[in-house]
């Protein structure tokens, strides 16, 4: 089967609201800074309740990924469950309004669409909290094999992987991928999920992915070792490639013997931090599949992500393929 696809993103569909808040605030408000946290739906109308003005737009690690891959003019889709409600509808509309094809159905029943209360600080972090909503539900059904054969690689998000079906979904959605000759992708997400799904997040790492996307806080706790260059060496044994984050250190990426240290892109003034790591595995997974070598692919990735913290919100502002014929001279796929 031809693919007509550059990536399939599967994850989470949320809805973001955004708010600045001051320190204070995230002390009375029993929050956990600089993190994700799962809330209820009461605990979601409490944040919203005590939110100073705030910023509504579509969101989810794997949804900002497929649109950023977009906005560098490839080719994504999008698999991720909403409700058939408000936010449900602004979600379906942004994603596919910016290219993304979305085939996934809206439910019809069950908790309403995700949404995530994030307060931004001074410093540009965010807290993040919440509430899954109509995300939990999807299951191996969501997985269309068509689908999933139509693309080159094949992209999860560790954020979804707490309830059993999602669990399925994600092995079918990786069973069907190889079994079409593509590839498979996962990003470990957070520290928090590697916590608290370390021995299966191994798992799924040596036996079912082939491109892995971590921070350097996500990829020591995965392997549980004292240092960075550690864990490196046991990403490296365990897939084909991992490409990982260090703040403003800028990313490491390696596939076998082959090892690129690559800057990360300076930007006048960081802004917001949401989606940096969602933005790097965009233009990385853009590069790979448009047939640019390692060390450029980092380079798409550090320069997605430097245009998203540039600015509040997790999606970017301006088309990142600008960016990228600008500081790279590329346009389009590579020869």
């Amino acid at each position: 089967m031809p693919t007509d696809l550059d990536v399939i993103c599967i994850g989470n569909a949320i809805v973001d609201v955004l708010s600045h808040a001051a320190d204070d605030d995230i002390v009375r408000l029993d929050l956990n800074r600089g993190t994700m946290t799962l809330i209820e739906e009461d605990r979601a109308a409490e944040l919203y309740a005590a939110m100073g003005p705030a910023v509504e737009a579509s969101g989810g690690s794997a949804a900002n990924t497929a649109a950023g891959i977009a906005s560098l003019g490839g080719r994504a889709g999008f698999i991720g469950k909403v409700r058939d409600d408000a936010f449900g509808q602004i979600f379906a509309h942004d994603i596919k309004a910016i290219g993304v094809d979305f085939p996934t159905p809206p439910a019809t029943e069950g908790p309403p669409t995700a949404s995530c209360y994030i307060f931004i600080t001074s410093d540009a972090h965010r807290t993040m909290n919440t509430y899954l909503g109509a995300c939990v539900n999807l299951t191996p059904q969501d997985i269309d094999p068509a689908f999933i054969g139509r693309a080159q690689v094949t992209y999860m998000e560790g954020y979804l992987w707490d309830r059993p079906a999602a669990k399925d979904a994600f092995l079918t959605a990786a069973r069907e991928a190889h079994g079409h000759g593509r590839k498979v992708s996962l990003t470990l997400s957070d520290p928090f999920c590697v916590d608290r799904h370390r021995d299966s997040f191994r798992d799924l790492v040596k036996g079912h992915v082939d491109i892995l996307f971590a921070n350097e806080d996500e990829i020591v706790s995965l392997y549980q070792v004292a240092d960075f260059d550690a864990a490196l060496q046991h990403a490296r044994a365990d897939c084909q490639i991992a490409a990982l984050t260090r703040s403003e250190k800028g990313s490491v990426v390696i596939a076998g013997d082959e090892v690129h240290i690559v800057d990360a892109e300076a930007v006048p003034h960081v802004a917001d931090t949401t989606g940096a790591g969602d933005l790097y595995a965009s233009g990385f997974l853009y590069g790979l599949t448009n047939g640019h070598d390692l060390a450029t692919c980092g380079r798409l990735g550090a320069i997605a992500a430097g245009e998203v913290i540039s600015h509040v919100g997790s999606r970017p502002e301006v088309p990142l393929k600008d960016f990228a014929e600008e500081r790279l001279g590329l346009k389009g796929a590579a020869d």
